[in-house]
């Protein structure tokens, strides 16, 4: 199923879609993200199923649903892919060797297991469990969240592990059966500064093997990086940081070359719950000592700027702050997603944006789209950061549901933050201070 819209920001893929803990990967001449599927409104990780989506690397906003890639529940007339579990799949991983497509997929509480498709996109059939002699294994655990790397002479490799970490060699000639002896724990320590969690992701830039991991502070992702795959691992950073102005959350992801850009997969958490996440991208730098400097989160998506003039969605915030964290972009529908929970003293903010260089005018008019809560408001617009320079201020009436003001017309490229303000002024507004003032689901400038 093509998507038949451009999406510019993140999230990038469609409003709807739910792909957390993405591994991209590149494969001709597109782009394909494996990731786990979360539900709305679960209580739990996961879904029963895998997704494929991909782009074209001379469009990465131009993204195409593969549909079900895999399963482990049966539905209507669609068998399941495995025989001995009906728990979900998490986070997987599809490496291309000898002319195949295999994906290496963990499902709760067992070992996981091998799948093979002559097609990137699947459907992937299975192959076996992973065989191995390890003594000592606990086969529940050690290959959670697998991670694969087929390097340059044909080895391969799978990193994995939840509160520890794990790698080990298979044979290149099936994809699943463990060489003895090749098994290691730690190759990444739970010891600062590494603090291992979970979420390995290997891969191989020039002569150096980069691990990328989600660490056990923070809502971060992290690297290493090593001269050999098996390490030692000399711990190197943070990427990114889903978690920093915004409701944060648990991250996985990894890095990907598209092109001649380098960039960082990644989720953010929505609904106000920690199981309905969604993929971000941000466009990152490899410098020739193999360092990845951090980058911020931004709404940008594959985008160098997005253009204001567009009509831009809520939901592509980067900043969430206020309201004890409450504030939070939330989904009403397929067609719907809001930022809520706003009270007097929230912050939303989006990165960045591109005004042009007309001077043809002093202002211009900003729209915003509301669902009202019954109540009055101000919204201080600001540029830059919170504390920017303030273009304008927007009433929002009680019953409202587009407000819009005269704000001063600015040039070049800016982030922009709405700072909200409870609408009374007199001796009762203390009373109102944590009143929700309204939804916000769009906003949009004219000239």
């Amino acid at each position: 199923m093509y998507w038949g819209i451009f999406i510019m920001a993140n999230p990038y893929l469609p409003n709807w879609e739910y792909i957390p803990d993405g591994e991209p990967r590149v494969f001709g001449e597109r782009i394909y993200v494996y990731g786990s599927h979360d539900v709305v409104d679960s209580d739990y990780f996961c879904d029963y199923i895998l997704k494929v989506w991909s782009a074209p690397v001379e469009n990465p906003s131009q993204w195409t649903c593969h549909g079900i890639s895999f399963r482990t529940r049966s539905k209507i007339d669609n068998p399941s892919d495995v025989d001995w579990s009906e728990k979900q799949l998490y986070a997987p991983d599809v490496v291309y060797k000898d002319g195949k497509y295999y994906l290496y997929a963990y499902i709760l509480d067992s070992k996981g297991c091998v799948a093979v498709s002559d097609k990137p996109e699947g459907p992937f059939k299975l192959i076996s469990q992973y065989k191995y002699n390890i003594p000592n294994h606990y086969d529940k655990g050690t290959f959670i969240d697998p991670g694969v790397l087929v390097d340059d002479d044909g080895r391969v490799y799978v990193y994995c592990g939840y509160l520890g970490s794990y790698m080990c060699e298979l044979n290149p000639d099936n994809m699943y059966e463990v060489i003895d002896g090749s098994y290691q724990e730690n190759i990444i320590p739970v010891e600062e500064p590494f603090e291992f969690f979970e979420a390995c992701s290997p891969r191989k830039i020039g002569d150096t093997y980069y691990l990328i991991y989600s660490p056990k502070r923070g809502c971060r992702l992290a690297y290493a990086t090593s001269d050999k795959p098996t390490g030692p691992f000399k711990y190197r950073g943070f990427i990114v940081d889903n978690g920093i102005d915004y409701p944060g959350g648990n991250d996985h992801g990894s890095i990907c070359k598209i092109k001649d850009q380098w960039y960082v997969f990644y989720h953010r958490m929505t609904n106000g719950t920690l199981f309905s996440r969604r993929g971000c991208v941000e466009k990152i730098e490899i410098l020739p000592d193999g360092s990845i400097p951090t980058v911020e989160m931004t709404s940008l998506g594959f985008e160098d700027s997005l253009n204001p003039y567009d009509i831009t969605l809520a939901e592509t915030a980067c900043v969430l702050k206020g309201n004890d964290d409450k504030i939070l972009i939330t989904e009403f529908d397929s067609f719907t997603r809001v930022i809520t929970k706003i009270i007097d003293g929230c912050v939303m903010g989006w990165k960045y944006f591109d005004f042009g260089d007309d001077y043809s005018s002093k202002t211009m008019t900003l729209e915003l789209k509301v669902i009202p809560r019954g109540c009055r408001s101000r919204v201080h617009v600001h540029i830059d950061s919170e504390d920017g320079e303030e273009i304008g201020v927007i009433d929002v009436g009680y019953g409202d549901r587009i407000a819009r003001g005269e704000v001063k017309l600015v040039t070049g490229r800016h982030s922009l933050f709405f700072v909200v303000e409870e609408g009374h002024t007199g001796w009762s507004k203390d009373a109102f201070l944590h009143r929700e003032l309204f939804d916000l689901e769009a906003f949009v400038f004219r000239k």
